[in-house]
This record gives structure tokens, sequence and C-alpha cells, in this order.
């Protein structure tokens, strides 16, 4: 009887086990749709903020006049697993490891699901002269600078002690201080009285002076912060109606976007139909305005107008590539591997069968609706898996081939038979090419300049040639994922060739041994490849 008292004992703490583990992974398609994240959402030098470009994959942080930049320690935020910075790769810890920044350092954030996105931060120092407050909060309130009336506006909740509050700040000064009395402040430590407005004068290097006016503002219906996608709104409480303005890069979906916030009310909707609101979790439509509403514990209200803009870009509107996009490796009738290739992004073939997979030593899930694959950091899809993948695939074969139409369709051209279809060594604007030739790529080269949100479409009628060790540079910021290479032969990736952009091929993409590419690969038939790789961009 004991024996079974034990054992039932045990199999109800396995029991409970499984409902626990089951619970935390509730939620998992949330989860799921997060393994691919990878910003860098807050990046601080010694209290200096950093301006966060996302589009560009940029940072740059301004220091104080006189700065040491050789071994300085970030604080910083991500939605990704890892991060590593310089070369050799370095493993970051925030607030701990300390970097040499007398050059550009590139991080690398590295995702659940293995993508990885790379931020250049760079680092200046402030001129003999410069005397800017960059950054300033108070009890984790941050406030709204305005440098053309060099003032700052804390908005904090009834109740709150105002005599005794610390601010954090980051200046490009030399020095800091606050009062009649000159008081002199040091971040995160010097306690002020804000029951009235507080002038802080920053000091530059050379003795030139300017005041900063700090206000406290008290609301119970204010929202204090407000972030989407890792990018800060700028919030205008005095104006009327109240409004936050945040711009995000271009080709940001704007239908179903989920706010970061705080506030000092009790209660937020948003809307017409007053949806209510959750910090991190309820997402909206932003295509336009969003008003929001504050309700403070005693009923009183507050609305903020929300406007969400994207960047715009030069160069014609990007192929949209819908369900396609989910893929680095597309194909109806193939997809073949030799030697050691490296795969970031998921697989996808149909109507072929699972069997015309070669080479990756497939390894099938459980559920029987993808596979793995030791050189695949991603999972594989065939069109005779279990259902729904047999759908999925024949969705995104479909939207496959109406991106490859869409691109090819483009008219009024900017630029026609380029080089006679040898674009080697040239560097082109954004813009929409045409050649009724194949286009070749010689080891010289060809760069593609212009910025983070400007698109490049190539309609190319015959075959692609990139000859072997030829590099496709990117500069200006310009991005892979904005680079479109409509193909109506085939496209040929030589012998160690780097590659940028997505291919869309009605026949064959080949990649050759140790050839490189940051793109897609969508191919109206098939996709070999030999000891190479590749990555979604």
């Amino acid at each position: 009887m004991k024996n079974r008292n034990g054992l039932s004992r045990i199999w109800l703490l396995l029991l409970l086990g499984v409902a626990f583990i089951a619970g935390c992974s509730g939620g998992g398609s949330d989860s799921g749709t997060q393994t691919s994240a990878k910003a860098i959402t807050a990046y601080s030098l010694n209290g200096s903020a950093g301006a966060i470009d996302q589009s560009a994959k940029t940072i740059t942080v301004t220091m104080p006049y006189g700065t040491d930049v050789s071994a300085l320690v970030a604080t910083s935020t991500t939605t990704g697993a890892t991060v590593t910075a310089g070369s050799p790769a370095l493993l970051q810890t925030s607030g701990t490891t300390p970097n040499d920044f007398t050059a550009p350092v590139e991080y690398t954030v590295t995702a659940v699901d293995g993508t990885t996105a790379t931020y250049t931060v760079t680092v200046s120092k402030a001129r003999s002269d410069a005397m800017t407050i960059t950054a300033y909060s108070l009890a984790g309130v941050t406030g709204q600078i305005d440098e053309a009336t060099k003032s700052i506006a804390v908005t904090m909740a009834s109740g709150t002690n105002l005599t005794n509050l610390i601010a954090t700040f980051a200046t490009t000064g030399a020095g800091v201080t606050a009062g009649s009395t000159a008081l002199p402040q040091s971040s995160g430590t010097t306690a002020n009285d804000f029951t009235a407005p507080l002038a802080y004068t920053v000091t530059a290097a050379d003795g030139s002076k300017v005041i900063y006016t700090v206000t406290v503002l008290i609301s119970d219906s204010a929202i204090t912060s407000y972030v989407i996608n890792g990018v800060a709104g700028t919030i205008k409480e005095a104006a009327v109606p109240k409004s936050i303005a945040v711009t995000l890069p271009y080709g940001t979906n704007l239908m179903n976007l989920i706010a970061t916030f705080t506030t000092t009310g009790t209660g937020v909707t948003a809307g017409s139909a007053a949806l209510p609101q959750t910090s991190g979790a309820t997402p909206n439509d932003f295509t336009t305005p969003v008003d929001y509403t504050v309700t403070a514990g005693g009923g009183s209200k507050a609305t903020y107008s929300v406007t969400v803009t994207v960047n715009a870009g030069a160069g014609p509107a990007p192929v949209n590539l819908r369900t396609a996009g989910n893929f680095v490796i597309l194909a109806k009738s193939a997809v073949s591997t030799t030697g050691t290739t490296k795969v970031v992004g998921d697989i996808g073939v149909s109507p072929a069968a699972a069997t015309y997979i070669t080479g990756f030593g497939m390894i099938a899930d459980s559920t029987n609706t993808f596979a793995t694959s030791s050189l695949v950091i991603g999972k594989i899809y065939a069109a005779n898996y279990t259902p729904p993948t047999p759908s999925k695939m024949t969705t995104a074969v479909l939207d496959m081939q109406t991106a490859f139409t869409d691109a090819a369709g483009r008219t009024l051209p900017d630029f026609t038979e380029l080089g006679a279809g040898n674009i080697s060594g040239k560097t082109l604007a954004p813009g929409l090419y045409k050649w009724g030739t194949g286009v070749l790529i010689t080891n010289t080269g060809v760069t593609l300049s212009g910025g983070a949100n400007d698109v490049w479409i190539f309609q190319i009628a015959k075959d692609l040639t990139v000859n072997n060790s030829a590099m496709v540079t990117l500069a200006g910021g310009a991005q892979a994922r904005n680079i479109f290479w409509q193909v109506s032969g085939q496209a040929t990736l030589g012998t160690a060739a780097d590659f940028k952009g997505i291919i869309l091929s009605k026949t064959l993409i080949s990649l050759n041994t140790g050839a490189k590419m940051n793109g897609r690969a969508l191919a109206q038939t098939a996709v070999t490849l030999n000891a190479t790789a590749i990555t979604a961009p």
C-alpha cells in the first residue's frame, strides 16, 4: 500500500511537471514569432545615450570633450539571445564588457533561431564648445527635451514627492550645476527640489555656458514613454491634443504593431472602440493616427494622438514577396547541396516532395510538418509533409511567382542596357534597371550605393552570371532586403563569390564552392549549393 501511495505521489509530481512545462510554453505562437527578434533597442556609454537607426543598423554616441574612448562599457537592451562585438567576436554583457571605440565597433545580435543582425557603433567626442543635455530622467521617467527652447519637461504622477528627486542625465558638456546656488550635479546622485522649475547650467570645456529649464508636471492621466519596434516616440505633452510621433524604418507594416509604454494613469484604451491596452501586448493598426485615452484614478481622462510614419526610400517601391519572404531558399523542383553548406533561414520545395531535397541529412520532426538539418539554422518544408504544410508551400510558391511577375512588369526604367550587360566596376544608385540581355559581374565587383530604405530592381532578360570571387558591395547603408534581381534565365554565383540581394529566377539558381549570399534564392525550378553560405537578410 505504501509503495502504491509512493508511486501515486511520483506520478502526480510528474503530471504537475508536465503541466508546468506546458504552461511555460503557453502562448507558444507568440514566442515563436519572437524567435527571429534581433534588435538593439537601447544603448548608452557612460550615461550618454546612443542614437539608434534601426533601418541602417547604426548607433552613434557623442561623448563629452576629452573622454577616453579606448575602454568604454556599454549598457544596452536587446530582443536577441546573445550579442558579440568586434573581431574576434567578444561576448557582450550589458554594463560589464569594455570595448575600444577609437574606431567603429560592429555588434552582432543573434536571435533564438540563429539569424543575425549587425549594428555599427560609432563614437565621437564633442567639441570643446559642446554643452547640450542629451538625455534626462527623474525616478525612471524620461524627460522630453526641447533643444530649441532649451527646456525639459517630465510628467510625474500626483503624490510624487518633488522636494528630493534625483536626475539621471547625459551631457556633452564638461560640467553641470543647478539652481541659484550653482550646486554641482552628478548624474544619478545629486538630489534637487522640483516644486518649481529648476535651471540647469551646462558648462562647455571652453567655458561657455547654456541654461536648460527643467519643469516637472503632475498628471494622473499621462503617457510618460512610448516605444514601437524599439523606436521611441516623441511625446508632446503641451500640444492640443497631446501627441506622440513615431517614425519607423522603410517597409514596416503598420497594420499590427505593438507599443510598449508607461503611464501615470490606471488604464489606457485606444481607438473608437476603446480597446483596452496592455503595454507590450496589444496590437493596433497605425495606418491612420490612433487616439489613446488615459484614465486617471479619479476618473479624469487625457487623449494622445499617436501618429506612426514610415521613412521613404529612393528608387521604385519594393517587390512584395508575401509568404515567399518567409524562406531563404524556395524552389519548385529541387534543392540540393554538397560539401559543408550553411543556411540561415527556412528552406521549402513545392510541388516537389522531400525526396527532392538532397544532401542535407534531414531529420523529420515528430509532427512530420517539417524537417531539420545540421546544415540549416531554420526549418525545411516540402509539399508532401503533414498538413498544413502542403497548403502553406502552395501559397509560398504562388507568391514567389507573383513577385517575379511584379518585378518583371515594372515600367519606366531609370537605366536600360547599362554597360551592355557588364556592370563590373560600376557604382549603381537606387532605381529600376532593365536589360534585354544577360548581366555579368566579374571579379572587379559592383557597388550598390544608397540609403537603408532605398530600392534596386534589376530586370534581366537572360542569365545572371557572377564570376569567381566577384563581390556585390553595399555602401551608404544599402540593405540586401531591398535589392531584387529578376532573372528570366538562370543565376550562377561563381566560386567564392560574395552576393547580396533577393534572386527571383525563372529557372535555376546555382551557388558554387565557397560562394556567400546575403539574401534569398527563390527559383521556379531548382537551387543547387556546393559548400556555400546563404543567410536571410
